[in-house]
């Protein structure tokens, strides 16, 4: 009989913003992605995606840091500020600016008209000049190949606030990413087959805005490579990111990461819950609670735990029946 190769090695991560400590609904999915690591043997990252610092609130990463070790889930490398990461974003933004898949945009968003981008400020193709393949990659390096020069980049330590690396633009303009034509499948292990058209449905979208900031969709995608994420477990309000990101990552060479959208928790009024609609912070007081409760949302029956100890094996066993692969 044939020795089948080694799975690859499953590679996970939760990376909340620090606009605020987390609550419920973040917990849902730092729990559902702590266990699905936990559960295929594989490794759980930590990410503080604070790369939109208007939105950062002082010392919220590090009362995240403590809620986390309160409940009783311990990241396995040491954490990641997208704030230390500029020099990585701006080589993968120079890929596929070389690549001819990003151009300048100085539409508002006062002038544009609800739904997707109606290509307004889109260059018109050059018939004389050379043609990009669209799935033509571009070489970004790989986790395990990251340059030396980076390594400081990832830090336990949170960076200054007031250290950017940033260039002032010289006129506001934004930068949005050519995407491709056609349906975009992926495979979502909790809600099945997905599918979008994304230059359809949301066209050329924006990768760095004209504040100079760079987007979520760039940074999250370039993150995800270089840590080698195989697995992403996240909420189902970026489900609909994920059809860009894959477009994104095939640009840039990655691989596209397994996904996971769990369900979402809303508030009396039907809102999804967050920090921007005011959800109260986790009680640390009780633990013990606010995992159960948690493991409900996900659609499970309470544990009989009566200790954090407990929990966890109790959880992983019902997690691995449901959503451990063979």
């Amino acid at each position: 009989m044939p020795i089948l190769p080694d799975p690859e090695p499953y590679v996970g991560r939760f990376a909340p913003s620090p606009s605020g400590p987390l609550h419920a609904g973040s917990l849902v999915a730092a729990l559902a992605s702590f266990l699905d690591a936990r559960v295929h043997q594989g490794r759980w990252l930590l990410r503080i995606e604070d790369i939109d610092e208007p939105r950062t609130v002082p010392g919220a990463d590090r009362t995240i840091l403590h809620q986390l070790r309160t409940l009783g889930l311990h990241w396995d490398e040491e954490p990641v500020w997208q704030t230390r990461r500029h020099a990585l974003y701006e080589q993968a933004f120079a890929r596929l600016q070389a690549a001819g898949r990003v151009y300048g945009c100085t539409c508002t968003r006062r002038e544009l008209p609800p739904g997707p981008y109606p290509g307004t400020c889109r260059p018109r193709p050059n018939p004389q000049a050379p043609q990009t393949p669209p799935h033509d990659h571009i070489g970004f390096p790989l986790a395990r190949s990251i340059a030396p020069d980076f390594a400081h980049d990832e830090t336990l330590a949170p960076p200054d606030a007031t250290a950017s690396q940033r260039q002032p633009a010289a006129r506001p303009s934004s930068w949005r990413f050519l995407v491709e034509p056609g349906i975009e499948t992926f495979q979502d292990r909790w809600l099945g087959e997905q599918s979008q058209d994304v230059a359809g449905e949301v066209g050329d979208f924006i990768i760095r805005r004209a504040d100079g900031l760079w987007a979520y969709q760039l940074v999250v995608v370039v993150d995800d490579g270089l840590q080698g994420i195989t697995d992403i477990v996240r909420g189902a309000d970026l489900l609909d990111s994920t059809a860009r990101q894959r477009q994104l990552a095939r640009a840039l060479g990655l691989p596209c990461p397994r996904v996971l959208h769990t369900p979402l928790i809303r508030d009396r009024d039907g809102r999804k819950l967050s920090k921007q609609n005011h959800a109260p912070a986790l009680n640390l007081g009780q633990p013990l609670e606010c995992l159960q409760q948690a493991w409900a949302a996900l659609g499970f029956d309470r544990l009989p735990a009566t200790a954090l100890a407990a929990f966890w094996p109790q959880a992983m066993a019902q997690w691995r029946q449901r959503f451990g692969r063979n």
